[in-house]
Parts: C-alpha cells; sequence; structure tokens
C-alpha cells in the first residue's frame, strides 16, 4: 500500500489534465537562459582593454557590471538548479508510466549530460556547469525517496555550511592579502587576451587550463547546487510549479519577506565584487552571496509564477516557454555563438567590447533564441540537445 500511495503521489504531481509538460517550468527556464547568458558572457569577453594592454572602463560599463553582479549573479544557476531537482520528479514519473525502471534511465541520461559538458568544457566555454549537475544528480537519486521536510533542512545547512566556510576564506584574504595594483591585473588581462584571440588550438589550451581551476570552484559552490536541487525535489514532490494558483497568497508573502533580504545581499556583494571595496573582499561578497541570493532567486522565481497569472504574465510566458522547453540547445548554443565572436574560432573579439555593448548584443541573441525556439517547435518536438539526450535517457528514437 505504501509504494502503491508513493506512485501515485508521483504521478499526481507530474500530470496536469491536458498537458504533457509543466508549462511553468519551461517559462522559468526560458526567463533563466537571459540570466545565464548576461553572466556568462562577462566570462567569455573578457574585459575591455585598450590599443596599449590597458583596462578601459566606462563609467556606463561600471554601472552595468555593477547591477548583473547585483541582480543576476549567483541568482539564475541557483534557478536552474531548483528546475533541474523538480524536473527529475517529472523524470521519475515519466520512466512510472511507462513502466520501465527509473534507475538505468537516469544513469543514462546523468552519462549524456556529463559527455555534452565536457564538450562543451573544453571546446566552448570552461565554466561549463553540465557536468557538476551530472555529478549532483547522482545524490539526487540517493535522496530520492527522503522526505520533503528533511530535503529542506540539508539544504539550509548546506547554504550556511558553504557561506561561513567561503566567509573564513574571504576574511583571511582581506586580513593578510596584499591588494592588487593596476599592472598585476593588465598583466593578467593581456595574457588572457592572447590566449583567447589566438587560434583554435591556442582556444582549447586556454578552456583545458582555465577547466581545472573551474572544476575547483565547482567543487567550492557545488554546496549551494546541491542545495537549490534538493528544494527543486521538495517542491516538486509538492507540486508547487504545476499547482501554483493554490499558492497565490503563500507566493506573494514570500516575495513580500525575501525580498529585502536578497536585495541587502547582492548590494553587498556588488560592493565587495565591484566596488567601492577592492579585490580582496571578493570571496566575503562571495560568502553573503552564497547566503542571500536563494531569497532574490527565490523572489525572481514567486514574482514570475505570480505574473503568470495575469493576461500580460500569460503572454510573456507564451514568449519564454519554447526557449525553455529547449533550454539545454539554447545553453550551449549561446556558448556556440559567443566563442565565435570572441574567441579564435572566429572573430576574436575579445576583450574589444564594454559591458554596456555587450548588454545590447546579449539581448539580441536572446531574442533570437526566443523567436528561433518557437519557429522550430512548430515543426518537431525537441531541441537538437534535448533529442539527444532523450534518446540516450530512453535508449532508443523518442
Amino acid at each position: 500500500m505504501h509504494t502503491s500511495r508513493r506512485t501515485q503521489t508521483l504521478s499526481d504531481a507530474t500530470s496536469v489534465p491536458g498537458r504533457s509538460r509543466v508549462w511553468e517550468v519551461d517559462v522559468l527556464r526560458g526567463f533563466a537562459l537571459l540570466g545565464i547568458l548576461l553572466v556568462n558572457v562577462q566570462i567569455m569577453a573578457g574585459q575591455q582593454v585598450g590599443p596599449e594592454g590597458e583596462l578601459v572602463v566606462s563609467q556606463s560599463d561600471k554601472v552595468v557590471e555593477w547591477l548583473v553582479t547585483a541582480l543576476i549573479s549567483a541568482k539564475f544557476y541557483l534557478m536552474f538548479s531548483f528546475l533541474f531537482g523538480y524536473s527529475f520528479t517529472l523524470q521519475r514519473a515519466s520512466a512510472e508510466r511507462a513502466g520501465a525502471p527509473f534507475a538505468p534511465r537516469h544513469l543514462r541520461r546523468l552519462i549524456c549530460l556529463f559527455l555534452l559538458g565536457l564538450a562543451h568544457g573544453v571546446l566552448l566555454f570552461s565554466g561549463d556547469v553540465l557536468m557538476v549537475y551530472a555529478v549532483l544528480s547522482l545524490v539526487l537519486f540517493w535522496v530520492r525517496d527522503s522526505a520533503a521536510r528533511t530535503l529542506v533542512r540539508a539544504a539550509i545547512w548546506l547554504i550556511v555550511g558553504a557561506s561561513a566556510c567561503l566567509l573564513a576564506w574571504g576574511m583571511s584574504t582581506v586580513r593578510f592579502a596584499e591588494p592588487l595594483g593596476p599592472q598585476d591585473i593588465s598583466s593578467t588581462v593581456n595574457a588572457s587576451v592572447a590566449a583567447w584571440r589566438g587560434d583554435p588550438g591556442s582556444v582549447v589550451g586556454a578552456h583545458l587550463r582555465v577547466l581545472h581551476d573551474t572544476l575547483g570552484w565547482n567543487v567550492v559552490y557545488s554546496a549551494d547546487m546541491l542545495a537549490a536541487l534538493l528544494l527543486g525535489l521538495a517542491a516538486g514532490r509538492r507540486r508547487i510549479l504545476a499547482d501554483s494558483f493554490r499558492y497565490r497568497a503563500w507566493l506573494t508573502q514570500i516575495v513580500i519577506c525575501c525580498l529585502p533580504i536578497g536585495l541587502a545581499g547582492s548590494v553587498f556583494m556588488a560592493i565587495c565584487r565591484n566596488g567601492p571595496l577592492d579585490a580582496r573582499w571578493y570571496d566575503v561578497g562571495s560568502a553573503v552571496g552564497v547566503l542571500t541570493a536563494p531569497f532574490l532567486s527565490v523572489v525572481y522565481v514567486c514574482g514570475l509564477l505570480l505574473l503568470l497569472r495575469t493576461g500580460l504574465g500569460r503572454r510573456v510566458g507564451c514568449a519564454l516557454a519554447p526557449a525553455g522547453r529547449m533550454a539545454l540547445t539554447n545553453y550551449l548554443t549561446q556558448s556556440l555563438v559567443m566563442a565565435l565572436v570572441f574567441t579564435g574560432y572566429g572573430l576574436a573579439w575579445y576583450g574589444r567590447f564594454g559591458m554596456t555593448v555587450l548588454l545590447l548584443g546579449c539581448f539580441a541573441l536572446y531574442a533570437a533564441q526566443l523567436t528561433l525556439s518557437s519557429h522550430l517547435l512548430r515543426h518537431v518536438p525537441y531541441g537538437p540537445a534535448e533529442w539527444l539526450l532523450r534518446t540516450a535517457t530512453l535508449a532508443r528514437r523518442p
């Protein structure tokens, strides 16, 4: 009886009458793609340098960078992680409806995701997170039957613990490290310019060097990513996204309570990362960001869910959902386009633009992705990367 009840709950949590997908999940994924793009472009495009190798930062660029750090950095990858955890319940229910064992499906999916991430990290963008998701999803499988309350408690402890460790490291840096001078920063930037503007071999070599450091930082930040995965799993059990209309008052209260905390922490993080405090405060800001960014991420999710209950919100959701349905394809496409624009694979414009210009370019690329996703999905059921991942998951053509 217990097994039957659990199966029924999982199936109910992921099926909505008349819909084969949870529309809200696709909308949130489509929205998160813009935030991911705005963060990743700063890494892939580099800091603008002048003809003599000096850093060039206009006042408008400083403002845009500061706002992106405050409002977007560390928020949207948490949103993606939450949605990844939520989708775990959808995939499990899909296997149950098909009468197929879930474990082999899940393992095949993670292997494919890891290999996609490895290729992405080596060839296109060394800041790849797909490999991290693949590894952390093994933990998700292990705790799949844990009580929702247990998952939430574990998530809180992970966030607090990661923040405390980063804060201890950051305070030691503030106390003992010497501030970086302009010459130190300039030499580092110029070395990056030479690598990313070089031939394809130079670009791949740079990816491999950076990937080593990136994987190390992913270990540090994997705690809050895992926390978001666990919260997504708990939310999937309660159908919070699919049945968000039932939680309107609760969602409103969350926005009101979480917004001040999230904004305060985000402002402090931006002050530490982008000034007026110097670079020694970077990790202190990151520690506060790890602790408070989830509050702002929750505000974005709940705010968008509330918006979707309005006429304007439904139109916005219809524009975002197709891009979210093929979020993996769009994520990889963003990296491909930026690699062709900023590295030696193509135009080699690394370090040539400030953040203001990059912001406009990101909006243009994102608008194109919304349009193309909508057009493509009128003719085919999946994006290319989604088709590949689904084929690997099912071990047959979908």
